[in-house]
């Protein structure tokens, strides 16, 4: 079987006056349908450089990515959208300000406005009909989080990008976009690449993780197994730190 997303050996180098960086080195993933990659690691770890790779938004220096086993290495998000979107930190700079939601989310679809189908995806992410009216500077940053998620599946791509979702958010918008995430997979409807800072939140939200240092890919597997017996110190390091902040959820 055909993996819905795969990335093999991508490497990407950026060049400046003080000289090259490398953002990733030899990352191989695959995402299957219906599950959930989490891909963690502190700042400058490559994770948010491969999403964008994924996307994009930026082409590798060389590695290859496929789509339902084709290959798309090199097309622009123009073409990429038809079969994933992209979820920023920042909704509420991702939708038109002028734009009531009910237009922003119409538009994803690609000139289909289906009322009946944005009213099933908003009332997926526990949105009330009433906010479609509102344009974004009337809704909260986690109402913009999900609007943006309905956005997304109203769109009819099947992979989610999600960036740092909850980090610009407070506890409580937090909660109520975790929520959102963990309905989405446990139904089985969701394929997604979750990128965080926060292992323990990936572990509340993915079937598998990706733990990345330094642009590489030091660790990966099923959640569960990452989780009670991690193999790299640098994944034990964040196990550890999660653990001292007292962040405590089933997997542990």
């Amino acid at each position: 079987m055909e993996h819905i997303l795969e990335g093999k050996e991508l490497n990407k180098r950026f060049a400046s006056e003080k000289g090259d960086t490398t953002a990733l080195t030899d990352v191989s993933f695959y995402l299957d349908k219906g599950e959930v990659l989490g891909i963690v690691g502190e700042s400058g770890s490559g994770k948010s450089t491969l999403l964008k790779v994924v996307s994009g938004m930026i082409t590798p220096d060389s590695g290859d990515l496929f789509h339902d086993g084709k290959k798309y290495t090199g097309q622009k998000p123009r073409k990429t959208g038809e079969f994933l979107q992209v979820i920023f930190q920042d909704a509420k700079s991702s939708f038109d300000p002028r734009m009531p939601m009910e237009r922003s989310i119409a538009e994803a679809g690609r000139g289909r406005a289906d009322r009946a189908l944005i009213l099933e995806h908003i009332k997926k992410v526990g949105l009330d009909e009433e906010l479609l009216s509102r344009k974004p500077s009337q809704l909260s940053g986690g109402q913009c989080q999900r609007m943006s998620i309905a956005r997304a599946f109203y769109s009819g791509a099947g992979i989610l990008l999600c960036d740092e979702i909850t980090s610009a958010l407070d506890v409580s918008s937090q909660a109520q976009v975790v929520k959102v995430m963990k309905n989405l997979k446990n139904d089985g409807k969701m394929s997604a690449l979750f990128v965080s800072h926060d292992i323990a939140l990936v572990s509340m939200i993915c079937n598998r993780i990706m733990v990345m240092k330094d642009g590489r890919c030091v660790e990966q597997g099923e959640i569960g197994k990452i989780i009670s017996d991690p193999q790299h110190e640098y994944t034990r390091k964040l196990i550890e730190s999660a653990r001292k902040q007292e962040i405590v959820n089933e997997v542990y």
